[in-house]
């Protein structure tokens, strides 16, 4: 709930610190401002809050010219494109490289696989499948930690498409097998020591 007063005194001070924090709409004109919005300021009985910029165009107002509320601090433009690859990161741990590729998981998202790729290689220093590859893997690594579930169980809930799959992959990360690695780390020794 926005109290009316505090919101006021934000709006007449353009206090940066409220910048997103709620919108300003004028009745008179329609329009929604940020906090900030350098024009001149409309009287306090033609004014009203909203706590989002969606709640102000549900209303009926436009987004103002100047200040453009859809670039205020947390808004998607103002993350710019650090927001897609947010985005793919929670495809990716949803499963969507498990048994899609990176074709398909750009197509979701709306741009090409190549610029999807530079936005990981920028944002997060690897490939979408690399990303995936490590999650997997280290999925795999805690059910064989806190698990007594089979090996096959492990290698598809992971998001394996195969059993080698899943073998190949450990081996080459932790150069040993999953067995070898459950006999010498797993849940049952834990009890033990």
């Amino acid at each position: 709930m926005l109290d009316f007063d505090i919101c006021d005194k934000a709006r007449l001070d353009r206090d940066p610190l409220y910048d997103g924090s709620f919108f300003v709409a004028v009745i008179t004109s329609k329009i929604y401002c940020r906090t900030i919005c350098p024009v001149r300021q409309p009287l306090r009985k033609n004014v009203t809050y909203y706590p989002t910029a969606s709640a102000a165009e549900a209303d009926g107002y436009r987004p103002c010219l100047r200040c453009r509320p859809e670039a205020a601090p947390d808004s998607h433009a103002w993350n710019g494109t650090l927001t897609t690859v947010k985005r793919a990161l929670r495809l990716i741990d949803e499963g969507a490289l498990d048994s899609g590729n990176i074709q398909a998981l750009a197509e979701r998202l709306g741009i090409g696989s190549r610029h999807l790729s530079r936005l990981f290689n920028k944002h997060i220093g690897a490939s979408p499948i690399q990303v995936a590859r490590t999650k997997r893997l280290q999925k795999a690594k805690r059910l064989l930690d806190n698990s007594e579930l089979k090996m096959s169980n492990i290698a598809f809930k992971a998001g394996y498409g195969s059993i080698r799959q899943f073998n190949d992959s450990f081996l080459e990360k932790y150069r040993q097998s999953p067995s070898q690695y459950r006999k010498k780390y797993g849940n049952n020794n834990q009890k033990k020591a």
